[in-house]
């Protein structure tokens, strides 16, 4: 069974930086086509980046592409997400989830991630 593990969450001023990691395990990391999303109170989930299952493309969402990068190490069975400049509204959960190769849908569907982890607290104070 595929699990996934989020850290690196945690509390922090404006303008600091964070590295989410997300930990892989059970399964072909190798095949897993990767993203995160972020949850907020009050707010919809948000599609983040992903990264495809070759490594060979990575998205990032115009909301954070000139902050966040993600990244990630198939030897670590780990997948990254640097997050600099970080803002006061960037305050939510963080997700990591997966999909074997290329799932059955849009890389920025959560719809097409079938394995979730539990997720990063991230609070960013003014």
């Amino acid at each position: 069974q595929i699990q996934l593990v989020e850290s690196g969450g945690g509390l922090v001023q404006a303008g600091d930086s964070l590295r989410l990691s997300c930990a892989a395990s059970g399964g072909t990391f190798s095949n897993f086509g990767l993203a995160w999303f972020r949850h907020a109170p009050g707010k919809r989930r948000e599609f983040l980046a992903a990264i495809t299952w070759t490594g060979g493309n990575t998205y990032h969402s115009d909301l954070i592409k000139d902050r966040f990068a993600m990244s990630r190490d198939n030897a670590k069975n780990a997948v990254y997400l640097q997050m600099n400049s970080l803002k006061v509204e960037d305050t939510a959960d963080y997700y990591c989830a997966a999909r074997i190769f290329s799932g059955s849908g849009p890389y920025y569907d959560a719809l097409s991630y079938p394995y979730w982890g539990r997720g990063a607290q991230v609070t960013v104070t003014s």
